[in-house]
């Protein structure tokens, strides 16, 4: 299904799919393509209303009855790290962080598919080959980098590629598009510790935030976002502190979600002149 704007931004629904975060719902995604001169700009805008980047598309949740994936920014000038994140910074002070070009190599291919088979062997990224690994990783329209992070090898000069995430830089921030890390190494908590040196990176670079994707409120393999605080959610077209939503109050409003036609006619565009 297709849906015009002005400006020949065009956006299309998904087909349903079962939902892979809350069991017993069915999920559709409105996007959009992302390409041309105007690529970086359109990431920007339309990621400060929820949207995210997969490849050269840009997409949102648009469940028919449900509203429960909340898109996550962290503020990086309020972030003060827990006591169990600063042991996460302590047990990775060895990790090497080497920001490069998005070009796919077999190295981080490898890296991806034992992160898959450990972590996500029946998700719909299990069967992603090389091929499709590199359009991943080199299909970026916009200003992307490859985050490399690697570990000293005990008793060799070579170091070791230990986790890897591949992330957008908005014109306020950074956005981790995909992480992945050594499965074998659960006790650096090595996804946490991508997000804490997202946040370092961000402030590095006088960035105000770190965007973390979609949020679920009640979904387990999302928990973890909440523990990066402050964090704000994009709900009712504005980005306020999750601290100060209700959101058991937007899980009951989970029907309330408008037709397709006026989500699209609410979506604010790049201006053209």
């Amino acid at each position: 299904m297709r849906h015009s704007l002005p400006q020949s931004h065009q956006f299309y629904v998904t087909a349903p799919q079962p939902c892979p975060y809350l069991p017993g719902k069915v999920e559709r995604k409105l996007f959009t393509a992302l390409q041309g001169d105007g690529a970086c700009h359109l990431n920007d805008v339309l990621s400060h209303q929820g949207f995210r980047r997969s490849q050269n598309v840009l997409y949102r949740p648009s469940c028919a009855g449900c509203s429960a994936c909340l898109s996550a920014r962290i503020v990086v000038s309020g972030f003060e790290p827990s006591r169990g994140q600063r042991r996460v910074l302590r047990r990775n002070a060895d990790l090497e962080r080497i920001a490069r070009s998005p070009w796919a190599t077999e190295t981080q291919y490898g890296l991806f598919r034992r992160y898959l088979d450990a972590r996500h062997a029946a998700g719909g990224m299990a069967d992603m080959d090389m091929n499709e690994f590199a359009a991943m990783i080199e299909e970026s329209p916009v200003r992307s980098r490859v985050i490399e992070y690697y570990r000293p090898r005990e008793g060799q000069a070579r170091r070791e590629l230990t986790a890897v995430c591949l992330t957008d830089v908005l014109s306020d921030g950074v956005s981790m598009v995909y992480s992945f890390f050594d499965p074998a190494l659960d006790a650096r908590s090595l996804g946490s510790y991508i997000i804490l040196d997202h946040i370092r990176l961000a402030a590095e670079s006088n960035l105000p935030y770190v965007y973390l994707g979609y949020w679920v409120p009640g979904s387990a393999k999302m928990d973890y976002k909440q523990r990066f605080q402050p964090l704000e959610i994009f709900a009712d077209s504005r980005w306020s502190l999750s601290t100060e939503t209700d959101t058991a109050t937007l899980a009951k409003r989970r029907g309330d979600r408008p037709a397709i036609s006026e989500q699209v006619a609410a979506i604010e565009l790049p201006s053209t002149k």
